[in-house]
């Protein structure tokens, strides 16, 4: 039987999010609807999410302030497990807070290179 599926994150700024998920290549949408397409004439519940990357993929804001994965995995279509899209966008996520927390400090990134374990090195530099 299809369901949302919750996983928590360490997601708080839907702005930095939005930016990693756009980074990524994920075309993110903001106040959606998340709907599971019922078998059989059985309807789900929809889920209203601030932002949205399939019709059945977004992450929704708790009351921790964190943001909350919600996903229909049984019609997960990425060539990887949910769990690895998490990481990815989790990464952005930093990356995105780092670039802009260097750049409101008045230094510039001058070099970016990533290794064959996915870690990001950044350098920045301020004259």
């Amino acid at each position: 039987m299809s369901h949302f599926s919750r996983i928590k994150t360490r997601i708080t700024d839907k702005d930095f999010l939005v930016k990693a998920l756009n980074f990524l290549g994920y075309s993110a949408q903001e106040n959606v609807l998340l709907h599971i397409e019922g078998n059989h004439g059985v309807d789900h519940a929809d889920e209203h999410v601030e932002v949205a990357v399939t019709h059945d993929v977004g992450f929704k804001k708790i009351n921790d302030g964190t943001f909350q994965l919600i996903a229909e995995l049984d019609t997960w279509e990425e060539p990887f497990p949910i769990e690895r899209f998490l990481q990815k966008v989790t990464q952005a996520y930093a990356k995105c807070i780092v670039e802009e927390t260097v750049k409101s400090k008045g230094f510039e990134v001058v070099t970016e290179s990533k290794s064959v374990d996915n870690t990001i090195e950044i350098i920045a530099e301020k004259w």
